[in-house]
């Protein structure tokens, strides 16, 4: 039997990338999403992987159970969880309202932690797994007019920690990956707010570029695979080209490019 993986936000944008590069691999899938993957799905069975969907909010009791009890149904297993499903809000704190404030934390703080609990017991009854959340570089530092995003991301961060500590001697590993700016649809729809243009991040990177779903896939891709990270727990990833690195100021930077 194939290894088995759960992927949440798996419609588009790094999500899906990742679905890709694990049926790449050999992974049976199951895609989660609050629509219909059908893309995703097309694209991992193009590749020879078995795969199925099921469409459903991350941040829902409910929900962790259907999936959890959907994946044992259709595989008897499951070997990775990769929490991706996020949601960004970019506004300054004082403008941020409380509806707001739950409904990011509700989706990128809670749902990671009802999907890690659910799956994670089936892992940790079989004696092993491992779980990827995806983090953010604002989980790691500041980023002004995004309260509600940076407090979720962080609060990942000591989630990723805490379980890693609980549950690495039972044989369930559980760490994060930290993406700089990715260049997804969240992306594209931050800059229409105007929150930010593009050489606002490639000026802030050393690397000087976006990353790309490749970059932050071929992580998820590692920390999952027990022959490759058997050994690596509790572990915060930047994948952000040297921005959490580096604290010169612009002229500096620039100046060596």
């Amino acid at each position: 039997m194939s290894a088995v993986a759960v992927v949440t936000g798996a419609a588009q944008g790094i999500g899906r990338r990742v679905a890709e590069v694990l049926a790449g691999r050999g992974y049976a899938l199951a895609l989660a999403d609050l629509r219909e993957p059908a893309e995703t799905l097309g694209a991992v069975r193009e590749r020879g992987a078995r795969a199925f969907s099921l469409t459903g909010d991350v941040s829902s009791e409910q929900y962790a159970a259907a999936l959890t009890d959907r994946v044992l149904t259709e595989y008897g297993r499951v070997d990775t969880l990769v929490n991706n499903a996020g949601i960004s809000l970019l506004a300054p704190a004082e403008h941020t309202t409380a509806e707001q404030w739950r409904r990011v934390l509700e989706v990128n703080l809670t749902g990671p932690f009802l999907l890690s609990r659910a799956l994670g017991a089936v892992m940790l009854a079989a004696g092993c797994g491992s779980i990827v959340n995806i983090a953010s570089i604002a989980g790691l530092q500041g980023v002004s007019d995004r309260a509600a995003y940076n407090a979720a991301k962080h609060g990942l961060i000591g989630l990723t920690r805490t379980l890693a500590a609980e549950w690495g001697g039972r044989g369930v590993r559980v760490n994060a990956v930290c993406p700089g700016w990715v260049k997804t649809g969240m992306d594209e729809a931050d800059q229409a707010s105007g929150g930010y243009r593009d050489a606002d991040i490639t000026a802030r990177v050393p690397m000087g570029r976006f990353a790309v779903p490749d970059d932050i896939a071929a992580a998820v891709a590692f920390l999952a695979d027990p022959a490759a990270s058997g050994f690596v727990n509790g572990v915060a990833l930047p994948v952000d080209g040297g921005w959490t690195a580096d604290a010169s100021w612009n002229s500096l930077r620039l100046r060596k490019r």
